[in-house]
């Protein structure tokens, strides 16, 4: 298939699907097959997502086993070109994984451990201690260039709009949610003390301010305390 004509289809699949997660995993697994066609030398691909704070580090739509392998060896070595992409530049590129110096570690439990011996690797997004990679690599060394770097980053920007989707999904949905929450606590305060709506709102900002706790956590607490026989504080 053209490459040209592969990007377009994976542009109007990107449109096409309904917003959910499922749909969000279907695209990227969209690109990293992709990219494993239409890049030459490319043997694996998947998109390295890494939490510092929840301490998360998770490997999506990898086209192979071998994939994950090679990301669980950066987190066990705390170094290499996926995780620099991510952190640090917008793209890393190994022509040679047995004769770059810059990760000796790394290097050497690849070549022990794993067939890869070059890499390409492109930041997605760096976003509130969470990053994101598009990681390519070739069982031959020095096959990566220019026309590589350049088919590979169009891959990696559909990668990176796929998931600013699902993050933008992900904290609407959890505004929605707050808003249920607060609504719901608030229904619960009109009942209990026959007032009207702006003035439940009023009592929870209140307890918000005076205990220094959010109001989203002010109202799950006034639900989950009204049941049969408690009280509201």
């Amino acid at each position: 298939m053209n490459v040209h004509r592969a990007i377009a289809d994976l542009a109007r699949m990107m449109h096409a699907v309904p917003e959910s997660d499922d749909a969000t995993d279907r695209v990227i697994a969209a690109i990293t097959a992709g990219a494993v066609a239409n890049i030459p030398g490319v043997r694996y691909a998947g998109v390295l997502v890494v939490d510092r704070d929840a301490r998360t580090f998770d490997t999506l739509a990898p086209t192979d086993d071998v994939m994950i392998h090679l990301d669980r060896l950066q987190k066990e070595t705390g170094q290499g070109p996926c995780l620099e992409a991510a952190w640090e530049h917008h793209m890393v590129r190994v022509d040679d994984i047995a004769t770059d110096p810059r990760w000796p570690d790394l290097s050497r439990r690849t070549l022990d451990e794993t067939p890869a011996r070059s890499s390409l690797s492109f930041q997605l997004f760096t976003h509130r201690g969470a990053m994101g990679a598009l990681n390519l690599f070739s069982d031959e060394t020095d096959v990566f260039d220019d026309e590589s770097e350049e088919v590979g980053l169009i891959f990696a920007t559909h990668a990176a709009l796929a998931l600013f989707r699902a993050r933008q999904q992900g904290d609407f949905r959890s505004a929605l949610a707050s808003r249920d929450q607060i609504g719901q606590a608030k229904g619960m305060i009109m009942e209990r003390f026959t007032i009207d709506a702006v003035h439940a709102f009023e009592l929870l900002r209140r307890l918000s301010q005076d205990t220094n706790t959010p109001l989203v956590d002010v109202a799950r607490q006034i639900i989950d305390a009204e049941r049969p026989g408690d009280g509201v504080a």
